[in-house]
């Protein structure tokens, strides 16, 4: 769908520049002044406009749906059983230089550790046991020493993915990331998208390298990362915004369908053209695809992350596909896009039935 054959050519012309014509326009003046409003300023200002230019009603105004609650802790995480070994048995693999590592995650600070700093230790863990089975130390143990050297390295590779997922899914800055408690994003917030956007593809390094001995992990870089996602809900956010796109882009559809239906396109002569040069379709038009940009930068990085790592509990996955997809029709992008083009081919229905 071309979205912009309803849009006047110069993308640069706004009611300071030129005025405001109409109620629509004093309205969304008072409202904003000559800068930036808010997303849902902007959208009633052109809901505004749309309904002025047609004669109409402003459409009445519903709240969307808020996103859904994050799954809860035991629905996200994998059960990972705890190694017990005792310190003779540890001793004996004294070569591996592991005892150290052992006796730092059991005492008081290891047990309360970050999720992040957890998945450091079992990281360093796994490499000292399989570069210790992988050398000549296993030549000089005893069969069962070498037998748990075995044993706890298979065990230790087995678990290292389950525990990078839950690494993430338990860390309170993931988790809030998706709080409900959050508003859509204000037209400013986009640039934001990148620069956030960067902790999201460290994380997905850090997943797709665990296994590979030349990467070397940094404790400081990791909670910087994560430290960007806690400081707002940013993944909620967009998430909302869209869902506030897609239910005010309806709304405006329906009163453009009531025209369609029912009104003599003589009596809406050049009403298309005189919203098209509004400065309101001018920069909600503008909002719109800087909205789809960013939702698809960040989601598209979201899906990245996901994909490196292991298969996701099924509560993950119900909401991965339902508010996280970048493909189902139900999920906030795709249903956003559709609302988005069905308004467009409405737009240009009215243009050719306003002749």
């Amino acid at each position: 769908m071309d979205r912009s054959k309803f849009l006047p050519s110069d993308f640069g012309r706004t009611a300071c520049r030129h005025g405001v014509r109409g109620l629509a326009g004093m309205l969304l003046l008072l409202l904003v002044g000559c800068g930036e409003g808010d997303s849902e300023t902007l959208l009633r200002g052109y809901q505004l406009r749309l309904a002025e230019t047609l004669s109409l009603e402003a459409p009445p105004r519903s709240t969307p749906d808020n996103i859904a609650a994050f799954p809860e802790r035991d629905q996200r995480l994998f059960e990972i059983a705890e190694t017990r070994e005792g310190m003779l048995d540890i001793y004996a693999l004294r070569k591996c230089h592991i005892a150290n590592l052992v006796a730092g995650r059991n005492n008081q600070l290891g047990k309360v550790a970050a999720p992040s700093q957890r998945w450091l230790y079992e990281l360093q863990l796994w490499r000292r046991l399989s570069g210790c089975w992988n050398g000549d130390v296993p030549e000089s143990l005893s069969d069962d020493s070498r037998e748990r050297l075995a044993h706890l390295t298979e065990t230790k590779t087995d678990q290292l993915p389950q525990v990078s997922w839950n690494a993430l899914f338990a860390s309170e800055e993931w988790v809030k990331n998706f709080s409900r408690a959050s508003s859509p994003l204000s037209p400013d917030d986009f640039d934001e998208v990148e620069p956030r956007s960067t902790a999201l593809g460290y994380l997905r390094e850090a997943t797709l390298h665990q296994f590979d001995r030349a990467w070397v992990p940094d404790s400081a870089t990791l909670e910087g990362h994560l430290k960007t996602l806690q400081e707002r809900p940013f993944s909620a956010e967009l998430l909302r915004t869209l869902l506030l796109a897609k239910q005010r882009l309806a709304e405006a559809s329906t009163l453009i369908e009531g025209v369609l239906q029912h009104e003599d396109g003589k009596a809406c002569r050049g009403a298309p053209e005189r919203l098209a040069d509004s400065s309101e379709a001018t920069r909600l038009m503008t909002w719109l695809n800087d909205l789809e940009r960013a939702a698809r930068h960040w989601l598209g990085a979201i899906d990245a992350l996901l994909e490196v790592h292991v298969a996701p509990p099924p509560a993950v996955v119900d909401y991965r596909r339902r508010w996280l997809s970048l493909t189902d029709p139900e999920a906030p992008l795709p249903a956003f896009t559709a609302s988005l083009d069905r308004h467009a081919a409405l737009r240009n229905r009215l243009a050719r039935h306003c002749r």
